[in-house]
């Protein structure tokens, strides 16, 4: 797919980076022939077809250039995220059996030439950026240039990447979870071509050939690796590869991209920081603002406008949505969310101010689209329609159940597990569902129901994100299993002190039913990928804040 691409658009800009200052782009044609001197020289180094090649790297073209590579060669990518530990790199490295490996920097490839120590070893590393020093852990270090002096024509390697069957093994994506042991899900190349298909139809409306990407999830994401990877460059969508989340607000700005994917803390992070900026200014500002946001939110609610909102909507519109939408670079058409719950509340916020906010669902396991709202039918408190070609039902218990081209093979080495996941073909879910004329919502995850100490079934999902929904919070986790009533693990956002917090507690609880009212609640450190307790897509373990704060709920309960 990513060949016959190249072919037939040699001269259009694909991946756009940016390096020593400055942005940069590669066409599909220049891309075409990097990947194919990757592919040849790998394979002159050892690389043979079913071999795992672990990949670690930020948002950048050779991660791509890499990984259509391996592909084409028939060995097995393997990607993973740049904010491993050591350790977290041993594991991969034994379950994987990774022999090779292909990172960014001299960090990241000392990192894991500890690791490759610790696991028995690596045959080849490849750095892109530097060289890292001799050791005994790895047989042959090459630098990302050697794969890259061979540039000629790539009808070889793209006439043998045309011969790989659809059944074939494409990639293994270990899975983040938000607790217990990573596993890796195997995707063969129908599992993402029927994602590529199934989810043309959310696309079609717009001319995708013409469209930007901006690229900032993490790579090892199954969410950006099939979205921003291969589904958008099928379409011929150029893709821009941010220089990081700490980046993000000035690379939309910079890129003004027309399409983007985003999880939702970070569309609950921008909204919060609108919300404090919009409390900064002067009432007749905040006024101008509360309008607009109102005025938006009865025209989704299919509300008739007063005269005196009809007459406002010029004004508003250029004084608040456009400023609004500048802050993602002013063009967005498409904002896919997914990878976790999104609160109804903030997507219906993005959307009155007129920024269209897609929800989707999925999952590593699935490839990992499941199903997403359209953008001419987007119902905000639901994950959409399921793609064509999936079937989906839910279980006595509400799990939902899907089946179709988009599953997994299994985990790789685990047939126990396996069969847990699959059974019949169809994939177990672990979430719990509903279907609203042909919409899917999330309730919860099976796993993470609360139940009290009177037997009621309490849904932490939906209080969670409740109290998120308050510009004081910025991250909550509800406890309470077995007890007589819930606590609160509470993370103020930036700014905002203890009483600040108990406010926003109060206000969230008088949307809440007697049973799922917090009643106590505790002001604790961050949750962060660096603590261990989000995962690198932004989600909360909650198990494992759960764990970490212990004491903390015991003085609570």
């Amino acid at each position: 797919m990513m060949f016959s691409m190249a072919r037939a658009r040699s001269s259009k800009p694909f991946l756009r980076y940016w390096r020593s200052g400055a942005w940069h782009s590669i066409t599909w044609g220049e891309f075409g022939r990097m990947a194919a001197s990757c592919a040849r020289h790998l394979r002159a180094a050892g690389v043979s077809a079913g071999d795992r090649v672990l990949i670690c790297m930020e948002n950048r073209p050779e991660f791509t250039i890499a990984e259509t590579a391996l592909m084409a060669i028939r060995a097995i990518p393997v990607p993973a995220y740049t904010t491993n530990t050591v350790d977290d790199q041993v594991y991969l490295l034994r379950d994987s059996g990774a022999r090779a490996a292909i990172v960014s920097s001299i960090p990241l490839a000392n990192r894991l030439v500890q690791a490759a120590e610790k696991a028995g070893g690596l045959d080849l590393l490849v750095v892109a950026d530097g060289e890292p020093a001799a050791s005994a852990g790895v047989a042959r270090v090459m630098a990302w240039a050697d794969l890259m002096q061979d540039q000629q024509s790539p009808d070889d390697i793209a006439q043998e990447a045309d011969q790989i069957p659809p059944t074939a093994l494409a990639c293994l994506i270990y899975t983040s979870g938000t607790g217990g042991t990573p596993r890796g899900a195997m995707l063969p190349h129908r599992c993402m071509l029927a994602n590529c298909a199934g989810a043309f139809e959310v696309i079609r409306p717009l001319n995708p050939r013409n469209e930007v990407y901006l690229s900032y999830l993490p790579m090892a994401h199954a969410f950006e690796h099939t979205v921003g990877q291969y589904f958008l460059p099928s379409l011929g969508t150029e893709v821009v590869y941010s220089r990081g989340v700490e980046n993000l607000a000035a690379d939309l700005l910079a890129a003004r991209p027309t399409l983007l994917t985003a999880v939702p803390r970070v569309l609950e992070v921008i909204r919060a920081r609108v919300l404090a900026q919009v409390g900064r200014e002067k009432p007749w500002r905040r006024r101008l603002f509360q309008d607009a946001l109102a005025i938006g939110l009865k025209r989704i609610d299919g509300k008739r406008l007063t005269l005196r909102e009809h007459l406002l909507e010029p004004l508003l519109e250029r004084t608040v949505r456009a400023k609004v939408r500048a802050r993602f670079g002013g063009r967005l058409k498409i904002a896919l969310s997914g990878g976790a719950r999104l609160d109804p509340e903030v997507g219906r916020f993005f959307l009155a101010l007129g920024l269209p906010i897609m929800q989707g669902y999925g999952q590593t396991e699935a490839g990992p689209v499941i199903s997403v709202n359209k953008l001419d039918a987007i119902r905000i408190d639901t994950v959409g329609e399921v793609l064509a070609g999936v079937d989906l039902r839910l279980a006595e218990d509400g799990e939902i159940l899907v089946r179709g081209g988009l599953v997994m093979d299994g985990y790789w080495n685990r047939p126990e597990e396996t069969a847990q996941a699959i059974k019949d073909g169809w994939l177990h879910t672990g979430d719990i569902g509903e279907l609203d004329r042909g919409y899917l919502r999330i309730t919860d995850r099976k796993k993470d129901i609360i139940v009290l100490s009177g037997g009621e079934n309490v849904s932490p999902a939906k209080i969670e994100s409740l109290l998120m929904a308050e510009t004081e919070i910025g991250q909550a986790v509800i406890s309470g299993d077995g007890r007589s009533g819930l606590s609160a693990l509470v993370v103020p956002a930036d700014g905002f002190d203890d009483a600040a917090v108990a406010l926003a507690v109060d206000r969230a609880n008088k949307r809440l039913s007697a049973t799922e009212r917090v009643r106590k609640h505790a002001v604790v450190s961050p949750f962060t990928i660096e603590n261990g307790l989000l995962t690198p897509s932004q989600k909360i373990r909650r198990l494992l804040v759960i764990r970490a704060n212990a004491h903390v709920l015991a003085k609570l309960h």
